[in-house]
């Protein structure tokens, strides 16, 4: 059995904007940097690596390697993001505090069980903030499959 989530790792551009972004704005503590030298990795790389810890433990973390070419692009929501769970009363002071710091912001998204807003970091990935409606979480592991099926029939047939 998986215990949890340890930290989940993206490329950045800088991890100087980075870290404003995911320590000054997002208020997430900025508590590991290792900077991995070219022979430690044995591939030529010399990476910088940072660690951003979330309430529960786990970790948001970036690498930068500027020796290497990696296609930074807007993601679309669909394409890739981070959710991230908060409580109401933050989710609506975050969505200000977005409009206030001039980053992208959007929402607030209903989606029938959890209410959304999101953001856009440094490098171009959807962050996105959500909390529970209250009685509206499910997690029936029998109707998640149907849905699947229902999806897959659909798809190939």
């Amino acid at each position: 059995m998986i215990n949890g989530l340890h930290h989940a790792a993206y490329r950045c551009r800088s991890s100087s904007d980075t870290r404003a972004f995911y320590e000054d704005f997002l208020e997430l503590k900025f508590i590991h940097a290792l900077r991995i030298e070219k022979t430690a990795t044995g591939r030529g790389a010399e990476v910088l690596h940072t660690f951003f810890e979330m309430g529960d433990g786990s970790c948001i973390a970036f690498f930068e390697e500027p020796d290497q070419p990696f296609e930074f692009k807007k993601q679309r929501d669909f394409d890739l993001h981070i959710a991230l769970e908060v409580n109401k009363e933050t989710l609506e002071r975050m969505f200000n505090k977005g409009k206030q710091w001039n980053i992208e912001t959007r929402g607030v998204s209903d989606h029938g069980f959890i209410e959304s807003i999101y953001f856009r970091d440094p490098n171009g990935y959807v962050v996105e903030l959500t909390t529970p409606k209250a009685g509206q979480v499910s997690r029936d592991e029998a109707e998640a499959r149907k849905i699947l099926d229902d999806w897959t029939s659909a798809q190939t047939g």
